[in-house]
Order: C-alpha cells, then sequence, then structure tokens
C-alpha cells in the first residue's frame, strides 16, 4: 500500500470532442439588460470564454506541460492521493509540500515550480532552492473522487504528513493558500517535529472580543471580510450543505463548471476581468481539469465534511514558525495582531498588488516571498 506509482495524463480523445460538443450546444440563461457582474457572471463574457475553450484552447498544450513534471499516485487511508514531485538539483534544497485550495487545482503553480526548484536559472540563488511536492487534495483532480465520508482538512494533513514520510522527508516546509492554507497550518499542527515552517499566502484569523482601537487599515480589512461573508460566500455555503445537489449541473455542463470557477477569478483577483488577471489559457487548464476529472461535486465536499466535523479551528495554537504574505486582494486580508495569539509569527510581508490566485497573479512576489520566509529555517 505505501506503493509510489508514476503517473502520466493521457486524457482520451473522445472525451475532448465530447467536451467541445457539449460548449456547442450550451443552453444559455437569459439575462437582465445591463445587469453586468451585479448577479455573477455576465452573458456576454462566458459565451465568449466559452468559445474559446471550444474552439481556440488546446488541451493537449498544456497536458504535455503537465506531463514535463514528474508525477505520482499512492494510497494513503484508503484513498487514491495524485502528486507532482520535482526535485532539485541542488544538494541542499528544502522540501517543500505546496497545496492548493478551493477552485484551484496543481495547475495553478505552473509558474512557480521553476523558480522555486532551479532559482539559478531564474536569477536566483541555488542556497534557496526547494523539492517540491505538490499534492492534489483528495476529491480535487487526478486525487478524485473520494470514496468515504470525512476528508476534512484535518485528515487531508494527516495524509499530508504520511505522504512527505513515505518520500523520505524527515524535515519539510509548507506552503498554501485557500484550503491549501488551512491544510498547510493544520500539517504543522498534526506533525510539528518535522515541520520546519509554514508560509501562508491566506490566512483567516478570528477577531477578538474586544477590538481595540482599529486603524484605518484593520477597518478596511475588516469591512473587506464583512462584505465577503455578507455577498461573496453563498458558494460556501452551498458547498458545505449540499455538494451533491450542485454536481448534477457542473457535472453534465461544462459551460456551468466554466462559469461556477471563473467568477471566483473576477471576484478574488487584482486585475480587471478573469483573462487579464491571470493567463487565459492557465484558467481554462484548470477548469478543464475539474470537468475531465467530473470532480465538481467531490471537491465540494471538502466544504461540508470540514463544516461537519468542525475540523477546523483557527484560534488553536500553532508554535510552528509561520510566515504571511498579505496581498491587498485576498477575500479576507490577515490582520497581524489578530494572527499573533494563535500563531507563532516569524515574517509578515505586505504586498501592494496580487489576489487570493497569488501563484497565477503575481508568482514573482509569491516565490520572493517563500524564499526570504525559509531562508533562516533550513
Amino acid at each position: 500500500m505505501d506503493e509510489l506509482t508514476p503517473f502520466r495524463i493521457d486524457v482520451p480523445q473522445a472525451d475532448l470532442d465530447d467536451l467541445r460538443d457539449r460548449l456547442a450546444r450550451t443552453r444559455w440563461p437569459d439575462e437582465l439588460p445591463g445587469a453586468g457582474w451585479d448577479y455573477g457572471i455576465p452573458l456576454e463574457y462566458t459565451k465568449e470564454l466559452a468559445g474559446y475553450w471550444r474552439t481556440g484552447y488546446d488541451w493537449r498544450v498544456h497536458e504535455a506541460r503537465l506531463n514535463g513534471f514528474g508525477q505520482f499516485t499512492t494510497t494513503i487511508d484508503g484513498q487514491r492521493i495524485h502528486f507532482l514531485h520535482i526535485r532539485s538539483a541542488s544538494s541542499g534544497a528544502l522540501p517543500l509540500i505546496v497545496t492548493h485550495g478551493w477552485p484551484g487545482s496543481v495547475v495553478e503553480f505552473m509558474e512557480i515550480i521553476g523558480p522555486l526548484t532551479d532559482p539559478l536559472a531564474f536569477g536566483g540563488s541555488p542556497d534557496d532552492a526547494f523539492d517540491l511536492v505538490i499534492p492534489s487534495i483528495p476529491g480535487y483532480g487526478f486525487s478524485g473522487p473520494t470514496t468515504d465520508r470525512g476528508w476534512d482538512v484535518r485528515r487531508v494533513a494527516r495524509a499530508w504528513a504520511s505522504l512527505m514520510a513515505r518520500l523520505g522527508y524527515q524535515r519539510y516546509g509548507a506552503q498554501g493558500g485557500d484550503w491549501g492554507a488551512i491544510i498547510s497550518r493544520e500539517l504543522g499542527l498534526a506533525d510539528p517535529e518535522h515541520v520546519a515552517g509554514v508560509h501562508l499566502n491566506m490566512l483567516i484569523t478570528r477577531p477578538p472580543d474586544d477590538l481595540g482601537e482599529l486603524t484605518e487599515e484593520e477597518s478596511r480589512r475588516l469591512g473587506r471580510s464583512r462584505q465577503f461573508r455578507n455577498t461573496g460566500s453563498g458558494y460556501n455555503m452551498i458547498q458545505a450543505t449540499r455538494p451533491q445537489t450542485l454536481a448534477y449541473g457542473l457535472t453534465d455542463s461544462p459551460a456551468g463548471q466554466l462559469a461556477w470557477i471563473t467568477e471566483k477569478f473576477y471576484e478574488w483577483t487584482d486585475g480587471g476581468l478573469p483573462h487579464e488577471a491571470v493567463d487565459r489559457d492557465q484558467l481554462l487548464t484548470n477548469v478543464t481539469l475539474y470537468w475531465l476529472t467530473g470532480t465538481a461535486g467531490s471537491s465540494a465536499r471538502l466544504y461540508y465534511e470540514t463544516r461537519q466535523a468542525r475540523a477546523w479551528n483557527p484560534a488553536a495554537r500553532s508554535d510552528v514558525p509561520t510566515g504571511v504574505a498579505v496581498f491587498p486582494r485576498e477575500i479576507a486580508p490577515a490582520i497581524r495582531r489578530f494572527a499573533e495569539p494563535a500563531d507563532n509569527i516569524t515574517h509578515w510581508s505586505e504586498f501592494d498588488r496580487g489576489g487570493h490566485f497569488a501563484a497565477m497573479e503575481v508568482p514573482d512576489l509569491l516565490v520572493g516571498d517563500v524564499r526570504e520566509f525559509f531562508r533562516p529555517l533550513r
């Protein structure tokens, strides 16, 4: 059961033909005149992106690029786990497990793999090299679907600790955003004797009962968090309560899957329209991965399982060295003095550009901050 099996993506052509056929036969909804983004992703924008997905986007190009990285599967706690494993040529490379979130995937990290594993080739120092382990969360992509209940964030973190031990890594770092941030923090709690440090580009903090005197920036961040809860978190409640019902529409309609994911790249990024904030083909590769693996429902189950188990407690004290990169368009920008009671903050960076999908939006900033945080921990 501890076997590591080499893995290669090879999507049947019939599946790609079916995708194009379904896109060509999309039954489009109506839309109110002049609605813009007020009611969700606009009809015309979705039609244009779907048209490019059908006639201009080439999955095979991106499949080949993904296959250029070492990929493996293994079974942990009864679940198939897919992961990328890229070893650095530098002898002193620090192992680093990097975890995506929703609606992301391993595709998020395509632009940071090279700079992190081979910094010398990207104008950096070989002393900053990492061996990367980039798993697909159970239920996501080629780690999906899940086949039993209970895959909450704590169980995923325990699986990651088993994976790193299976790979022979006795000391390693963890990095992530979105669910990846929560899982990485839980990994530090679950395996503190082996985790050298945790770097997060999203940290959800629990405000104290007595907020004290807020700075202008703290007020702005609390306001953004409230706005997200009030007007932007509907997807969360649906996925946390009725993931199966949602799955029928998203698994049957590629246009539905496209709209469900792409809307978040408008709301959570720092750069205009989704295709302007991130590379259009990278965005569509991410969406295509959800579509081809049929994991709309099983990826959403992470919300349900974590909610049911009450498995996430941001106030649980972590003594593992923690670094935080704060990007201005994050859905809930972290506030340092709210974070310090629960986390051993040893590094804190504030940036003037970037949003929720930092590895796709501002890979240069994220890479630089990861290098800086782990430098004294090697």
